[in-house]
């Protein structure tokens, strides 16, 4: 569920989340048919199969709406990074790093609308350095209690250059090949651990 912040007016029956999520749906799949610029409430109302008056019940815009899809990613990431991270067990700052990269890279090629809006970063919502903040804000909370680090002003540093080379890299992995190129990814994997060894070894 996005955080009530990026909604009009945030869900209280079930029917109505419910709605909202088949909203957030609808957005995600026309995402990846027609793009941000050829969205519209109405296209999503229409393949939703709820009233235009639904729509903007929680969202104001395209924009808004997009903004909770990013939301709503953030949410399902960290989520299924946590479960990755309890799969690692004690594997260390590289097994978590495999994890986060890992997860970013599936989300990247299989979650509706991912390609596009991810985060924030690749549509005019916010400030062009906020989506990355945020997703470098929630990894340094979940990774600090993971490896026993204290999340201080300088791990918040850390963690936001890492999120920042990775969002690049994997960017341009998913601009060379569709499915992301893997030499570009591998590459990503080094850099990544080598900056991140300089401080957490």
């Amino acid at each position: 569920m996005p955080h009530p912040a990026s909604l009009r007016r945030a869900p209280v029956q079930r029917r109505s989340a419910e709605r909202l999520t088949r909203i957030l749906d609808a957005c995600a799949d026309l995402l990846d048919e027609v793009g941000y610029d050829e969205l519209s409430t109405r296209a999503v109302a229409q393949r939703a199969g709820v009233p235009i008056g639904s729509v903007y019940r929680f969202f104001g815009n395209k924009r808004q709406m997009a903004d909770a899809l990013a939301q709503r990613n953030l949410e399902r990431f960290s989520d299924r990074v946590t479960e990755r991270l309890k799969e690692a067990g004690d594997g260390g700052w590289r097994a978590a790093l495999e994890a986060l990269l890992g997860e970013y890279v599936a989300m990247k090629r299989t979650a509706p609308g991912f390609s596009l809006v991810d985060f924030g970063n690749q549509i005019p919502v916010g400030t062009r350095g906020e989506p990355n903040r945020r997703v470098a804000d929630r990894l340094t909370e979940l990774l600090a209690g993971h490896l026993g680090l204290e999340p201080d002003d300088d791990l918040r540093r850390t963690f936001l250059v890492a999120v920042e080379t990775a969002d690049t890299l994997v960017h341009l992995a998913f601009r060379m090949a569709p499915d992301g190129d893997e030499r570009i990814l591998e590459e990503a994997r080094e850099l990544l651990e080598a900056y991140l060894g300089r401080v957490l070894d």
